[in-house]
């Protein structure tokens, strides 16, 4: 086979270093130290294995889903062939062996790779013509497949270069399966990304107005979250993760790949890919229960039709209502989804469209500290530091449409479009400062609606080509954005402060809410389009991969008199974003890369009290280098990185009173990862991660040299699985993030306590009257710990919660 056939490139799988074990923690490294001979012995640990009756090409497939076996065959071997269910614990190869058992198909394996050929003596006298080599690897709706340990992905989306393997992409990047997403029984994305990724970082509140994190020490907005590749078409502030198939995460700026995101975020780049029919039919009945009184159902069917199963149909419909764990709060999520595809050889058309609502009762939203007054000790975990009519509701609709077409055996064209709707409401504290050692602290609330009408598309080809010895992945790609803003806000509604403490919070009553039902004007306009191009170039029998890329962007913004409709200021900038990384494979298992790449966000315009007023300044240039280290040991996985981001900033200089972007941040940190399955029944996720994140350019200088804000210097995270060997179908589960303290002010003199957050959890796969059933239980925040997130005005970090769910395979 051509290295460059086809989209079914041979896959290999991440890398992993070893020098990076000895940063885990003492109690991860005794777990990997247990499965440490058995990778040595061999890769081929018993899994449980499920593979139904079905075609000989299905079957394989279905099996290099299902463990890290990768398969190379002609259609013509395995044509015509039907083999019988098999089920059990056993290793992948004797899982082989059972399936191939009477048929005229041999196999020759080579560490993971497998080829098929048909018994020379069995074909004799045939004359076969031979056809393109097909590598069975991807899951059935194009997917990359899980790693060992089905909790990640063994790659995922990298922008305008389509599907990599990790062990093929010069960033680092992760991506988390559906199983992972269930199993976490994970009510926001948060939930997923934050609980063992050290470079992901989560202020461990619930019940704000929208869901919040960083990644590399910067903030991404949800509003930045790409769904199947497009912007603005995720809910605008929560994500209910249950009509999500995938979640791809690429660690740092990334405007080539993927576009400058409508936000201008820069610290990473997050793509959910929606959820598919499988070629099995799927229905299943989730009940879901968690502290104080929430519960919840949550239904997925999935099934295909027509003779080569072109058609499929994936539909999700949940709901949830009840009690949260902190007191007087009320939650209340409900999402319907429905995800249609037709397929063939050459052509793959989809379409996806959603309707979500999310609502919260009792909106937590902090304390800010007057001048002078220290931290103070948080109170009790499960306390609301605002009434229960506070309350914020969000309402998103969204249709998309993607098409492929592969119009030769290497070249693939494709193109998107998308259209969503988002409607806003909160009635919130706008006014929660803390003023004396008591506790004692004024409130008000102010009142803010908005609705969002956004539009997104892109389109794109790749091809691959040989020129002499090199061989190149080219991509072309063009994206277009563009979204209407409709904005109402009503400030301090009460006549006079409310006073209150914060260690016993006492409310009058509600304020009045009829603005929620005024007519909105229209008050802004974003436009946004680019093109791009990159070419991976491939060496030395791809053992070196050049990646350069270069995408032109334009943003165009309008500001409109919400009196008058007035156009009142335009912003018309645009710039070029370069990127150029290397990847180098030691061996097979090891890889070393290096990346420089941009990201880009809107600039602004000098404000009227600058000496430069009116001024417009061209989108701001983020810049990162990253080298880094991964190493595949075949069950389990490390990656270590080292990079350096560094991120303009606008302010007026206090000498000159000019107004320009020569502020600086920059971010400079150490990412150890590790992943999969180090020993039998026992599966790892987590790391360790060191970011400085400075101001090293300030206006006149002061606090120049201090650290930003709502950034802990250290993170350590570890998941672990266990199945209990003495009874089938139990896992044991623990989770531990340890986070070091934030500052909270700019000048570093206060900061906020870390802290170390213990779950727990057990499930348990049975099956009763004949159905598949999993029972789910967690408890998170174990020790109950009471503390401040990031910064005070965050609020409480969320108190001890139980949750359950069971489900049920119909």
């Amino acid at each position: 086979m051509s290295r460059h056939s086809a989209y079914h490139a041979p896959r290999r799988l991440a890398c992993r270093s070893v020098l990076s074990l000895r940063l885990v923690t003492a109690a991860v490294m005794s777990v990997g130290m247990v499965g440490f001979s058995s990778w040595v012995q061999a890769q081929d640990a018993a899994v449980s294995i499920d593979l139904p009756a079905r075609s000989l090409d299905e079957a394989l497939i279905e099996l290099g889903r299902q463990t890290s076996l990768q398969f190379f065959y002609t259609p013509d071997v395995v044509n015509g062939i039907r083999v019988s269910p098999i089920k059990g614990v056993m290793t992948p190869e004797q899982a082989l062996q059972r399936m191939l058992a009477g048929t005229s198909v041999q196999y020759r394996r080579q560490g993971r790779n497998v080829t098929l050929s048909r018994d020379a003596s069995a074909t004799a006298g045939e004359t076969t013509q031979l056809s393109a080599i097909k590598v069975s690897g991807r899951t059935e709706n194009g997917l990359e497949p899980a790693y060992a340990g089905g909790q990640i992905a063994t790659g995922g989306r990298v922008g305008l270069l389509g599907n990599k393997d990790v062990m093929d992409t010069p960033f680092n990047v992760v991506s988390y399966t559906e199983r992972y997403i269930q199993d976490k029984q994970a009510q926001e994305l948060s939930s997923i990304i934050a609980a063992t990724d050290p470079s992901v970082f989560s202020n461990g509140t619930t019940g704000m107005i929208g869901d919040s994190f960083s990644l590399r020490g910067f903030s991404v907005s949800n509003s930045d979250i790409a769904l199947g590749g497009l912007y603005g078409m995720v809910p605008y502030w929560r994500i209910t993760p249950e009509f999500v198939e995938r979640v791809e995460v690429q660690k740092g700026p990334a405007a080539m790949l993927n576009g400058m995101p409508p936000g201008g975020s820069v610290g990473g780049s997050i793509n959910l890919v929606p959820k598919r029919a499988g070629d099995e039919p799927l229905a299943r009945l989730t009940g879901t229960y968690a502290e104080k009184s929430q519960f919840g159902t949550h239904i997925d069917l999935g099934r295909r039709f027509g003779e080569d199963k072109q058609f499929g149909i994936r539909f999700n419909a949940m709901y949830r209502d009840g009690d949260s764990a902190v007191k007087g709060q009320s939650k209340r999520a409900d999402l319907a989804s429905l995800g249609l595809d037709w397929r063939t050889d050459r052509v793959r058309i989809s379409a996806d469209l959603y309707t979500n609502k999310d609502h919260i009762s009792g909106l937590n939203r902090g304390i800010s500290l007057a001048k002078g007054m220290e931290v103070p000790e948080p109170p009790k975990s499960n306390t609301l530091l605002a009434p229960d009519w506070t309350f914020t509701t969000t309402e998103d609709k969204a249709a998309l449409l993607h098409a492929e077409v592969d119009i030769t055996d290497r070249t693939m064209a494709y193109a998107n479009y998308g259209h969503s709707k988002t409607k806003f409401n909160s009635l919130a504290s706008s006014t929660n400062t803390l003023f004396n050692e008591e506790g004692d602290y004024k409130n008000n609330f102010s009142f803010q609606r908005m609705i969002y009408k956004k539009d997104s598309a892109d389109a794109g080809i790749r091809t691959q080509f040989d020129t002499g010895p090199i061989g190149h992945e080219l991509a072309f790609n063009t994206s277009y954005y563009h979204h209407d803003y409709y904005f109402g806000f009503q400030r301090n509604m009460m006549p006079t402060d409310w006073i209150t403490n914060i260690y016993d919070p006492q409310w009058g009553p509600k304020v009045d809410t009829s603005f929620r039902y005024a007519s909105l004007p229209k008050t802004g306009e974003v436009r946004i389009t680019s093109l791009g191009v990159a070419d991976m170039l491939s060496l030395f029998d791809d053992r070196l991969q050049l990646t350069v890329g270069i995408r032109h962007q334009n943003i165009v913004s309008d500001t409109f008199d919400a009196n008058t409709g007035r156009r009142t200021a335009r912003y018309d900038e645009g710039a070029f974003t370069p990127t150029v990384a290397a990847l180098f494979k030691v061996t097979e298992q090891v890889s070393l890369y290096g990346n420089y790449i941009q990201g880009l966000s809107q600039g602004a315009t000098a404000p009227v009290t600058a000496a430069n007023a009116g001024e417009v300044f061209a989108p701001y240039k983020t810049k990162q280098h990253e080298v880094g280290i991964k190493w595949d040991a075949g069950d389990f996985m490390t990656t270590l990185s080292a990079f350096e981001i560094k991120r303009p900033s606008s302010y007026t200089d206090p000498v000159t009173n000019v107004f320009s972007f020569d502020g600086e941040q920059r971010n400079r940190g150490l990412e150890f990862g590790f992943m999969g399955e180090p020993g039998k029944g026992i599966r790892v996720l987590g790391g360790v991660a060191y970011t400085q994140a400075k101001l090293t350019r300030t206006a006149g200088g002061v606090n120049q040299g201090r650290y930003a804000t709502s950034t802990p210097r250290w993170q350590a995270k570890a998941g672990v699985e266990w199945d209990f060997p003495y009874l089938h179908g139990l896992t044991l589960t623990a989770n531990a993030v340890a986070t070091s303290k934030q500052y909270i002010n700019a000048d570093n003199s206060l900061s906020v306590a870390g802290r170390t957050i213990y779950d727990v959890g057990a499930r348990y796969n049975t099956v009763i009257a004949g159905r598949d059933v999993t029972l789910r239980a967690q408890v998170l925040n174990v020790g109950n710990k009471a503390y401040w997130a990031s910064s005070l005005g965050s609020g409480l970090g969320a108190p001890r919660t139980i949750m359950f769910s069971a489900s049920v395979d119909f």
